[in-house]
């Protein structure tokens, strides 16, 4: 299955991205299918090939949430905007606690 994402580019701190299209469970910095398009969310500025975007769409290709957003704000997909969450960062929680003081067996003899 196809999917519409984002592609990280850029310096440290000064993300910006380019929009491709890339098969869903291929690694994002694997080869690609086809590239429609950029964006810059400091500047917030963007600029997208509607024509390949909507042939793409025709074809299958499944939009991430986020470009999903960008698409219905450029004009290209009709409908609400979704939301969009960071996910929050898990921290291991030990099941078990620790013996303090550990038994030794002693031979008597």
């Amino acid at each position: 299955m196809l999917a519409i994402k984002f592609k990280r580019v850029g310096k440290k701190h000064q993300a910006s991205f380019r929009i491709i299209v890339i098969e869903k469970r291929l690694k994002i910095n694997s080869r690609f299918t086809a590239d429609l398009g950029w964006f810059n969310p400091r500047q917030d500025s963007f600029k997208i090939s509607e024509e390949e975007a909507n042939h793409w769409l025709k074809v299958g290709a499944q939009p991430t949430d986020s470009v999903y957003n960008l698409f219905v704000r450029a004009g290209i997909l009709k409908g609400p905007k979704k939301a969009v969450h960071k996910k929050p960062k898990t921290r291991e929680v030990a099941t078990e606690k620790p013996k303090t003081q550990v038994e030794i067996p002693v031979d008597k003899k």
